[in-house]
């Protein structure tokens, strides 16, 4: 463990002081858990793809300011969420949730359609990081 240094108010307080640096590697919640970190990069990707498709081209203000919004927060979650947990079970639970919620998404939303194919496709993405999260140990959370 390393001594946060302190820093005396000069009433007899003392408050703990933290560099720059530290503050900007941390980010403004070190105490953020990888995997909600993760949890909420997967719904900002979510919302940023749905609003890429409201964006109509980046011809609409605001769907394309939330677009920007959207990624940039997944990538800044996903970078905290890589930091504690491995590259591949990261990516594999990532990029598959975002595949179903996309298409979720487009269902609600969009009112596009899902077939039988698509179906079996999303089961089988979900399936597949169900196995690497969960039996695999090179894809396991921790590293």
């Amino acid at each position: 463990m390393v001594a946060t240094p302190t820093k005396g108010l000069g009433n007899g307080a003392e408050v703990a002081v933290r560099s720059t640096s530290d503050f900007f590697r941390r980010g403004v919640d070190p105490g953020m858990r990888p995997t909600v970190a993760l949890a909420f990069a997967i719904l900002s990707e979510v919302a940023g793809t749905a609003a890429l498709k409201a964006s109509d081209g980046f011809t609409a203000p605001p769907a394309s300011l939330a677009v920007v919004v959207g990624y940039g927060s997944a990538f800044y979650l996903l970078s905290r969420a890589l930091e504690d947990l491995s590259v591949g079970f990261v990516y594999a639970t990532w990029s598959g949730a975002g595949i179903v919620g996309a298409a979720l998404v487009g269902v609600v939303l969009f009112d596009e359609g899902v077939d039988l194919a698509a179906v079996v496709g999303m089961t089988l993405v979900v399936a597949g990081v169900t196995v690497l999260a969960g039996f695999s140990s090179a894809y396991s959370p921790a590293h």
